[in-house]
């Protein structure tokens, strides 16, 4: 019956040592900021001071509102030309002003203040309502901006120049003077308008946005206890958060670290001990799947550890669905998904939003098991992919809800979640070299074996057609056992459909192949019968091993029969005075079922064979031939050895009686039609 005692050889340990080491070696060496905390709920923690000085990061809203305000606004770029205010001011200085030479000097250094801050050719090259009153001016290889109202249009500074004469003196005919002189022409533009600089510059504002504004020192209060956490306040945690990762080493004894290491890494690995004690104990028979399914273990405890030393962000792109992609090939749903559901447990402990990233993949990875089935055959994969990718993506903007997000598309984070199911499509076909690495049979793999057209089934049907029929009608009936136990359904179809196959050797000393009129046992004795009968079983082997079957499969044909006895001829001959100690001719060599799959074969086998043999179907007949049939396996200790209860017994039972009284109902007797 059923046994969740743990397994008594050493060598189903050792694995176990590894994986442990390897789960200490894998654990994180500095500290994690391990507070949680939400938006709008009171910090549940002591008063939170800041051990080091830390800048305060900008939201992704408004690093957006800078980029948009930033493309909004053009500052102009202008050179300024130092030969114009020199060149201008030699002009002056032998120009002839006649009776007003004496207002040159006031002229001069009229000039010199008007070109130190810069003449303009025109107002439309300011833009004034652009870059808020600003333009960048370069002199001296170094650019500095300068408000718009300290700049000089050449009209304005003509208008300067008449203001200064006529200020000093009034009597002068300014006009006259400008146009005697020609002083007007000394005013031309030092600030050339730079187009290609403009629009460099501009790029450059729109592209790099500073991502912090301002810095948090030392010994500030971030939180208190008991305050409320605000969007602010948020801000500063996750700033806070991202500088502790980053810059804050171990500040404690490196002895303890390990210590703490350790026991982490112990509590995970028994966990997962217990988990295949409870859900599978016969996995650790199993040892080349037992070395397997903690190989993928290992592979995602350390994938997990790598990218939070690497780069935290990429753990959307990591398709860590596919592990359970990868144990559901091999295993029940059962144990798959405690085993995947304990390979995200790292996570919590490396990701530094853990929490969010182990929901997204516990629940996608769940879907992903559940569609699989569905969807898993060449572009329909890809189906899969697009349900789990659909998934992760409602999960993540769950939590973006939760945390008061609105309206901002992280669409990078969204193209690694998309990446990462469609990768789980393009690493599936790895199992395959899993499969030949430790000698493992896929579900694909059995999905194939159980097509018909296959070779050797083919000849089963040819040289044994009732054996054939007799195969499919315990598929179907073990096919539905399997389903009420949650045993392995492919394994438990491609097994029965094989478990006979030596029957090919000898088709016709079996009844349900005999033509009419063949009495093939007639002229034979009950020992020699029974030795036609059980060689059926090593031929069945022989040929297994010639086309190549899994040993997995052989099992089945070993097994089905157990160690029972060919009832028939074993009977006889008692009857017939045969000596009850010289009984061993009679018996099957094989082994006892262990796997519930190899108890449902064995039932179903005997089952339909005897069902043959009623002549009334009714459900008290059914029910007493069932009950009969595994009643007396039950007392001939064939499941002894099995990993099965009592209780999936007698479902067993249930759905083969129920099976049977639908395959042998009644008919509707057609009515004869009256002759008029």
């Amino acid at each position: 019956m059923e046994k969740t005692n743990f397994p008594r050889s050493f060598k189903a340990y050792l694995p176990l040592m590894a994986l442990f080491l390897i789960m200490v070696f894998v654990m994180p060496r500095s500290p994690k900021f391990n507070y949680d905390y939400k938006k709008g709920s009171p910090w549940m923690y002591e008063t939170l001071i800041a051990q080091f000085d830390f800048p305060i990061l900008k939201t992704d809203e408004q690093i957006q509102a800078e980029q948009e305000k930033n493309g909004s606004v053009v500052i102009p770029y202008f050179r300024l030309d130092s030969k114009v205010a020199a060149q201008n001011g030699n002009a002056l200085s032998s120009m002839d002003l006649g009776e007003w030479s004496e207002v040159k000097p006031a002229l001069a250094d009229a000039m010199a203040g008007l070109y130190a801050k810069g003449i303009v050719s025109s107002a439309n090259e300011l833009d004034r309502d652009s870059g808020e009153g600003l333009i960048f001016v370069q002199k001296d290889r170094r650019a500095s901006k300068v408000p718009v109202s300290e700049v000089y249009t050449q009209e304005d500074a003509e208008a300067h120049l008449r203001e200064v004469i006529v200020g000093s003196w009034p009597e002068c005919n300014v006009d006259s003077l400008f146009s005697a002189a020609g002083i007007a022409s000394l005013v031309t533009p030092n600030l050339i308008y730079d187009s290609q600089t403009t629009e460099l510059v501009h790029d450059e504002s729109v592209r790099y946005v500073s991502s912090t504004q301002g810095v948090v020192k030392v010994g500030q209060v971030i939180v208190s206890e008991g305050e409320i956490v605000t969007a602010e306040i948020e801000q500063l945690l996750k700033s806070y958060e991202q500088e502790y990762d980053k810059s804050v080493g171990y500040v404690g004894k490196r002895g303890f670290m390990w210590v703490g290491n350790v026991i982490l890494a112990f509590s995970i690995v028994l966990v997962l001990f217990l988990a295949l004690c409870y859900c599978n104990f016969r996995v650790f028979d199993e040892y080349n799947k037992y070395l397997y399914l903690l190989m993928i273990f290992a592979v995602a405890a350390i994938a997990s550890s790598l990218v939070a030393r690497e780069d935290p962000s990429m753990y959307y792109l990591m398709p860590f669905t596919l592990i359970s992609l990868y144990l559901l090939a091999f295993f029940t749903k059962r144990i798959v998904f405690s085993v995947y559901f304990i390979s995200l447990l790292p996570m919590l402990i490396f990701a530094p939003n853990g929490v969010e990233l182990f929901v997204i993949y516990l629940v996608a990875g769940s879907v992903g098991m559940l569609v699989f089935g569905f969807f898993n055959r060449g572009w329909l994969q890809f189906v899969t992919a697009l349900i789990v990718f659909a998934v992760m993506a409602v999960v993540w903007g769950a939590f973006r809800l939760v945390d008061g997000v609105r309206g901002i598309a992280d669409y990078h984070t969204v193209l690694d979640m998309a990446l990462a199911a469609f990768l789980s499509v393009a690493g599936y076909p790895l199992i395959y070299l899993f499969e030949r690495i430790f000698g493992l049979v896929s579900n694909s793999k059995l999905a194939d074996l159980s097509d018909t057209n296959n070779k050797l089934l083919r000849m089963l049907a040819d040289k044994a057609p009732g054996t054939f029929q007799h195969s499919l009608q315990v598929m179907n009936l073990a096919d539905a056992a399997a389903r009420s136990i949650d045993a392995n359904v492919l394994l438990v179809r491609a097994g029965a459909l094989y478990h006979d196959i030596g029957k090919i050797a000898n088709p016709q000393c079996f009844t349900e192949n005999q033509a009419a009129g063949v009495r093939y046992h007639e002229d034979l004795t009950p020992k020699e019968s029974a030795q036609e009968i059980i060689r059926h079983i090593s031929d069945g082997l022989a040929l297994a091993e010639k086309h190549g079957l899994p040993h997995v499969i052989q099992e089945f044909i070993s097994s089905h029969h157990g160690t029972s006895s060919t009832g028939y001829f074993y009977t006889k001959y008692l009857n017939d005075g045969g000596d009850p100690d010289d009984v061993a001719a009679f018996f099957y060599d094989g082994f006892k079922p262990v796997t519930k799959e190899q108890v449902v074969l064995m039932i179903c086998d005997s089952v339909e064979a005897a069902s043959r043999s009623l002549k009334h179907y009714s459900e008290e007949s059914i029910s007493a031939l069932v009950d009969s049939i595994v009643d007396g396996k039950m007392s001939q200790g064939q499941f002894s050895e099995a990993d099965i209860s009592i209780r999936e017994i007698n479902s067993i039972k249930d759905v083969i009686k129920s099976y049977i009284q639908q395959m042998y109902h009644s008919r509707v007797s057609y009515p004869k039609r009256k002759q008029k």
